[in-house]
């Protein structure tokens, strides 16, 4: 039978869980398919392009393809995406590294027209709309990236991270000192998706009355 696109990414997707990113190699997936390296090449030019088709793999068991943006609930559909792609890329190794640099492959690209679409109806210009998409893609990769760091790290930590000794003269740190240790990451990442995303409500507010891009 011969070798499918899904085929590969799918084994690509168990492969990271087993080594991780820097154990996937193409000459090791070849290996787990049972074909030699050139074969792959069918199927994807690069290394970088299966990231690509992975990274769209993993969102694509998260986010619905035929998702619908309402403009009048912008700020709660954009918040749930968040959440579904924070859930989706911790859900595997190196998820959120992964995903990092990859672009929209070209399957991906409706949903992302419709949900500018929806921005724009709420009051934003196309370019002001992608920035802020891009924006909280980009507090999403970064987040996560860290997240799952500081997991894989706390796994080999023998004991709790900034001791209640070492804060003891420090009165600020020691108040906020579950924050410091990133006891909570739901709470942390809810605290900086919901300022990101009351800071565009201005821009859309602005945008609306027809104030000009400062940045055009």
């Amino acid at each position: 039978m011969a070798l499918q696109r899904d085929d590969v990414v799918r084994t690509a997707l168990r492969l990271l869980d087993e080594v991780g990113i820097d154990g996937l190699t193409t000459r090791r997936l070849a290996r787990e398919l049972g074909v030699q390296s050139p074969a792959l090449y069918w199927h994807f030019k690069s290394k970088r392009e299966l990231l690509d088709l992975m990274a769209e793999a993993m969102l694509a068991e998260a986010l619905p393809p035929d998702r619908r943006p309402e403009p009048e609930h912008w700020p709660d559909w954009l918040a749930a995406d968040a959440r579904a792609k924070r859930a989706a890329l911790l859900a595997y190794r190196d998820g959120a590294r992964v995903h990092a640099g990859t672009l929209p492959t070209v399957g991906e690209l409706p949903a992302v027209e419709a949900q500018l679409d929806a921005l724009c109806r709420a009051g934003l210009r196309p370019r002001t709309a992608l920035r802020l998409l891009l924006t909280i893609d980009r507090y999403l990769m970064g987040w996560v990236t860290e997240e799952q760091a500081w997991r894989q790290d706390a796994e080999q930590r023998e004991q709790p991270p900034f001791p209640d000794e070492a804060l003891r003269d420090l009165p600020l740190l020691r108040e906020a000192a579950d924050t410091l240790r990133m006891t909570d990451h739901d709470a942390d990442f809810e605290y900086g998706l919901r300022v990101l995303i009351e800071g565009f409500r201005a821009e859309v507010a602005r945008e609306a009355q027809g104030g000009a891009d400062p940045l055009a």
